[in-house]
């Protein structure tokens, strides 16, 4: 399997990560056929593992690799690291501020442009939102691969990194479609808008590892820039999410954060 994947291009291992991670949403987002409520303290564990998995995902996977590219380019490593860092998280505050979408928080927050759709679109493209710095997280780290004088361990340590995101894909799929369905819709349309969350991973994962690809001194930018979306993405909503419960139970998701962690360092440190 690993042989196979490194005979193939950077733009193609991306895709093959990412349709893994996309199927691991459809796997959860399935959850609905057997479950119509969630618990809040079990969506408080999966908001806090998502969390966790992100945050490491971003230093192991992203912002150290980021380091030794710009180091190995001769560039001044903390400085690039920083302008891709910030650029993600910049790329992340404007998507939040223009695109129309829903927290799945007690107060249904809506955010981004003024709009009229539907109150399940806009859950949807919250959890979109989520998954484009996952894609471009797999994209560069199969682009990065395609760069480095060892291809199988580079190969290896992106698998690494698609693994991870496709493990928390898992209940993340779930966190959406079982909401939907206690929005009032049905099973089916549940799963369908739970999976679609995830379609956007591959767009950009394909996009990401074309990137590098083509201008390979933005490697070590585009890794930070990954890294800086993610965090983002985890401080902006996740964790506020995870923590938002009108009991003292908080512990739930900190203590998914912390599992979510420990699994994709091992993953990394494994793997890569």
């Amino acid at each position: 399997m690993t042989e196979w994947l490194v005979s193939l291009s950077a733009w193609q291992q991306a895709l093959v990560g990412t349709l893994f991670t996309w199927g691991m949403t459809a796997l959860g987002a399935a959850m609905v056929f057997f479950f119509k409520n969630i618990n809040r303290n079990v969506l408080n564990t999966m908001l806090g593992f998502a969390s966790g998995v992100m945050i490491a995902a971003s230093f192991w996977s992203l912002l150290d690799p980021a380091i030794e590219a710009a180091e190995e380019n001769g560039s001044i490593p903390w400085l690039v690291v920083s302008v891709g860092f910030g650029l993600g998280g910049l790329f992340l505050y404007i998507a939040d501020k223009t695109i129309p979408h829903m927290h799945f928080g007690p107060n249904k927050e809506k955010e981004g442009l003024p709009s009229h759709l539907k109150r399940t679109i806009l859950l949807v493209f919250s959890i979109t939102l989520h998954n484009i710095p996952e894609g471009l997280a797999v994209g560069v780290a199969f682009g990065a691969a395609s760069e480095a004088a060892n291809p199988t361990a580079a190969v290896l340590a992106a698998i690494s990194v698609s693994l991870g995101i496709g493990i928390q894909n898992f209940p993340e799929g779930a966190a959406v479609s079982i909401p939907l369905r206690q929005e009032g819709l049905s099973r089916w349309k549940s799963f369908v808008y739970g999976q679609a969350s995830g379609i956007v991973e591959p767009i950009a994962a394909v996009i990401g590892a074309l990137l590098v690809m083509r201008v390979q001194p933005l490697l070590p930018y585009a890794l930070a820039f990954a890294a800086g979306a993610m965090i983002y993405v985890v401080i902006e909503e996740l964790i506020p999410e995870a923590q938002a419960t009108t009991d003292s139970k908080h512990h739930f998701g900190v203590f998914g954060a912390m599992s979510g962690f420990i699994i994709m360092m091992i993953l990394d440190v494994a793997l890569g």
